[in-house]
């Protein structure tokens, strides 16, 4: 009867006794530091995804507004009523700089996520199970 509290590991499975060398530890610090980067960028991405929603919500509204009529579009801190065709043209040249700014961070996260799985090839390798790098 195998039971899981009775398993017992394989000689192979025993990695625990691995010595940490300097690099070995300055590989575990650089995962440790994309893994809070990696997680900070997704919460950005986020945030601009929400960003992104709001301004496809307001580009629907937009379109359905009076021409003549003036919008209050905010710059910055502040709202200020401008013609609708300018509103329409600062609100497309707003999700077009947002565009770009999510696939910097995205770009920034795939990075991080890519090298992270490089240190976890190289890390699991020497140390096995004696390490956990699972997020």
């Amino acid at each position: 009867m195998n039971s899981p509290k009775a398993r017992t590991l394989n000689a192979d499975d025993e990695t625990d006794d691995a010595e940490v060398t300097w690099e070995d530890q300055q590989r575990i610090n650089t995962f440790s530091k994309l893994n809070s980067r990696a997680r900070d960028l997704e919460e950005q991405l986020t945030q601009l995804k929400e960003e992104k929603e709001a301004l496809d919500d307001l580009s629907m509204e937009l379109e359905l507004a009076d021409e003549d009529k003036h919008i209050l579009y905010r710059i910055g801190e502040a709202f200020v009523h401008i013609p609708l065709t300018k509103a329409q043209v600062m609100l497309t040249r707003d999700q077009a700089s947002l565009n770009l700014e999510m696939d910097k961070v995205q770009a920034k996260a795939d990075e991080c996520e890519k090298t992270m799985k490089e240190l976890k090839v190289s890390l699991y390798a020497k140390f096995g199970k004696a390490i956990n790098l699972d997020i």
